[in-house]
Parts: structure tokens; sequence; C-alpha cells
């Protein structure tokens, strides 16, 4: 019991450490980006395409690593994070904004594009492996994401350009901390994946329970938190469509980059847990958000809906485990 609490503790700590320093490495790299005269929409595509899923990413990579072969974490932590953003986030985002109207169509790429990597993931691990080809193919599917938001903020930037009559604003200049705050929280970012990790391979062992299940459950919603304080926030500010744009992009990166990257540095473990209940439980919820979100609106009764299905997927995890 002393080792479970220890663990335990070790978890949340490294956990909560490990999404704050993401926070603070990803703000000292746009004031950087900035100051060396990276166009804004460039700073902001990239950042937050990686800083929605920094804490995954980094973690699933120290899982592959040799150190602990703790790759099924890598595939729990893409599906348990994918459906707790549109189960929780999206759900508690829709009962709490009651009814929300896009402005932007989200047929047009990001709802497509996000169900396409959600079966492109299951054809993957099919066969319950996922080699280094799959994984490259990921790498593509990323690229080609990467290219559209690129171009997308860059036709807005043009057309905030066309309506705005003030000059340029000035650049935004670093100071010698921000160099020294990208650093450290590069390195905090690290020991808080290691030791995270380190924290699932014992509480796995101590409970008799899947590494997988630990990163489909209490990763995915730890690391899942920012987004839903977002988007909250964005609810409460009347800029709801932001929330779902950011859902939608986080997922698709998920698949994309915290499967591909990682399986650059190691293999990637697929459990069969994971193709007989996760995957298909993925695949429906998407299907779910797909004709939630086609009209370009999300009720309050919708948002319930996807809030009682992220709810019964974690019950029934739990039940499958006892």
């Amino acid at each position: 019991m002393p080792d479970l609490l220890i663990w335990i503790a070790v978890f949340v700590v490294t956990l909560i450490t490990l999404i704050i320093s993401a926070d603070f490495f990803i703000k000292a790299s746009e004031r950087i980006g900035l100051a060396a005269g990276i166009p804004p929409f460039i700073v902001g595509v990239t950042l937050i395409a990686i800083g929605t899923s920094l804490p995954e990413l980094i973690t699933s990579i120290v899982a592959v690593s040799k150190s602990y072969e703790s790759s099924s974490i890598v595939i729990g932590n893409v599906i348990g994070s994918n459906i707790t953003n549109i189960g929780l986030v999206l759900g508690i985002v829709g009962i709490t904004a009651r009814k929300i109207k896009l402005d932007f169509d989200v047929m047009r790429v990001d709802l497509p594009m996000m169900i396409a990597s959600t079966f492109i993931l299951f054809l993957c691990i099919l066969d319950g492996q996922f080699s280094l080809f799959e994984g490259l193919v990921c790498l593509l599917g990323l690229s080609v994401y990467l290219a559209y938001v690129f171009n997308l903020g860059k036709s807005e930037q043009a057309d905030e350009k066309l309506l705005s009559e003030d000059d340029e604003p000035p650049l935004s200049w670093f100071t010698w901390k921000e160099p020294i705050i990208l650093l450290t929280s590069a390195a905090v970012i690290y020991l808080s994946a290691k030791y995270n990790v380190e924290a699932i391979v014992h509480l796995a062992d101590i409970m008799e329970i899947g590494q997988e299940f630990i990163a489909l459950t209490a990763v995915a919603l730890g690391t899942s938190l920012p987004e839903l304080v977002v988007s909250i926030v964005a609810v409460k500010t009347n800029n709801a469509e932001m929330a779902v744009g950011n859902i939608l992009g986080s997922n698709i990166f998920n698949i994309f980059a915290v499967m591909g990257i990682p399986r650059i540095f190691g293999e990637i473990d697929i459990p069969e847990s994971i193709m007989g209940y996760s995957m298909p439980a993925l695949i429906v919820i998407s299907l779910i958000c797909l004709f939630v979100v086609q009209d370009r609106e999300v009720n309050k009764w919708e948002g319930w809906i996807l809030f009682l299905f992220y709810t019964l997927f974690i019950g029934n995890l739990v039940f499958m485990q006892m």
C-alpha cells in the first residue's frame, strides 16, 4: 500500500509538472520566434499544433525508449486523449454553451481529416502491429494537415492586412529570460515525462493492470485538462467555435504526430484489448462527432450524448479491469 500511494503521488505530480512546463515552453518559443522575425501566423500555426499534444508526444517518445519499453502507453495515450477530447471536452462545451454555431466550414477539411486520421490509425494497427512504414504514413498525413493550416493562416493574415489601415505591429522582443525558460522547461518536460512513464509502469505492476489502461484513463484525462480549461474559457467569451476547432486539430495531431514521431525512436506495441474495445470506441465517438458537428451546430442535448458516451467508455474500462 505505501508503494502504491507513493507512485500515485509521483504520477500526479509529474503529470501536472509536464502540463505546466509545456505551457512555459510554448510561450517562451512564441516570444523567441516573433523576435527572430518569424511571421506571427507561422509561429501560431506551429505552436498550436505542437502545443496541444506536447505532453502526449514527449511521454510517448520516452515510453518507446529502450529504458522502459512500455510502448503500449503510446496507443493508449492517443486513443484515450482523442475520446476524452470529443466525449468530455466537446461534450462539456456543448452542455455549457447550450448551442454553438460555427462560422467556419468544418466539412471542408478539419472534420473529414479527423475522421480520415481515425480510420488510418485503425487500418495501421489492424494487424496488431505498427510498422515504421505506417509511422511514416502518419507523418505524411501530419505534413498535409500542417500545410493546410499554414496556408489557411497565411490567407487569414493577408485578409487582415487588407482590412487594417494601421502599420505593421512592432516585433516582440524577448529578454535573456526566454532562452533560460525555454531550456529549463524543455529539461523539466523530459524529466516529468520520464518519471511519469516510470510511475505508470510501477502502478500497472502493483495494481496488476495493463499500462494502456492507465494511459487510456488517467493520462488521457490529465493531458486533456488544458483543452478543457481553454474550451470553457472560450465558451464564456462567446468564442466556442475556437474550442471546436482546437478539439478537431488536437485529435488529428494526436494520431499523426504522437503515433508517427515515437515510431522513429522504437517499436510500438498494440495490446489486444485496444483492438477489442478502445479502437472501436474511438471510431464510434468520432462518427457521432461527425453527425453532431457536420451541420455546424452543437446543442446542449448533443453535448449530453457525447458526455454520456465518455462516461460509459470509462465505466466499461474500469469494469473490464475488475
